[in-house]
């Protein structure tokens, strides 16, 4: 794990120690670090953050070039010697290292295609998509003129780098990078919370799902955590399921048998990935509705 630095301290470091100390925030680009010093001193994280972009975006188009160019490109099976630990552990988060043999062939296929058109590697913030969320806009993209591919590229960087300057300095003004998924159940027979329900949370992909949470409900009908907190949230598919037939029979409601309702599935999809998703349930052995709340 990286060393965190409080912006105190690094708005009083000397250039050498500043650039070492975030220096690779910004992939292969101890400059952009180097340049952005001289603005100091820096009110607000966000501030800083603004001024290494700046700096980024500011430069000579080749060095730009040069800049967008060093950047890995996504799902390689080849370990980069180059790769920099930033960039391995947000591919890795998504399994883009560990790709099967039919979607490498697709990675493969969209990123070759990708540096004919463009000359430079398909860039986007792995931690705010799913993997179905990515191939779409890997496709999306291929369609876009060069100008508006470089440009893009820049903000997908800047959202990159939001993140990793945030997990490196602690100050005033951070930007914000996390979302937040949770849930509410209420018993529309009694009127009050519904204590006890069992819930699953699983991502639901274009050729498979996963499991991402499970809990219970309180004395509240929520869950004691959200069921998705501590950075953005990926855009994707989901799908929450709620047990209410053992939640029912537990608490001696009359039901039939077998039940009407047994397991709730709610599927949703979540496009905004610093957003709030809020998504209650309100139910009876006989119906249920949901919405999006806050």
């Amino acid at each position: 794990m990286s060393q965190m630095f409080t912006l105190e301290s690094l708005n009083s470091l000397p250039l050498p120690a500043f650039s070492a100390a975030i220096g690779d925030v910004f992939e292969h680009a101890s400059w952009v670090a180097d340049a952005a010093f001289g603005h100091r001193p820096f009110a607000t994280v966000a501030a800083l953050h603004e001024a290494m972009m700046g700096v980024v975006r500011a430069s000579p188009p080749e060095r730009q070039l040069a800049f967008i160019r060093a950047h890995p490109e996504l799902g390689s099976k080849v370990k980069r010697l180059d790769l920099t630990a930033d960039s391995q552990a947000e591919q890795g988060s998504l399994g883009l290292d560990r790709l099967s043999d039919a979607e490498f062939k697709t990675f493969t296929a969209l990123n070759e295609a990708y540096a004919e058109k463009f000359g430079i590697p398909f860039i986007i913030c792995v931690r705010r998509h799913t993997r179905d969320s990515i191939l779409k806009e890997f496709r999306r993209r291929l369609d876009n003129d060069a100008d508006t591919e470089r440009k893009a590229a820049l903000d997908e960087i800047a959202l990159i780098t939001r993140l990793r300057l945030v997990a490196r300095v602690d100050g005033p003004g951070k930007p914000k990078t996390e979302g937040r998924l949770s849930t509410h159940v209420l018993d529309n027979v009694s009127g009050k919370p519904a204590k006890g329900v069992r819930i699953s949370l699983y991502e639901i992909g274009a050729s498979a799902r996963s499991l991402l949470a499970e809990a219970l409900t309180n004395s509240d009908g929520r869950t004691d955590q959200p069921l998705i907190a501590g950075g953005p949230l990926r855009i994707g598919s989901y799908e929450l399921q709620f047990a209410v037939a053992d939640y029912f029979a537990a608490n001696g409601t009359a039901q039939s048998d077998p039940a009407f309702l047994d397991v709730v599935p709610i599927r949703f999809s979540i496009a905004e990935p610093e957003g709030h998703y809020h998504v209650p349930l309100l139910v009876t052995p006989w119906s249920y509705s949901t919405y999006r709340g806050s």
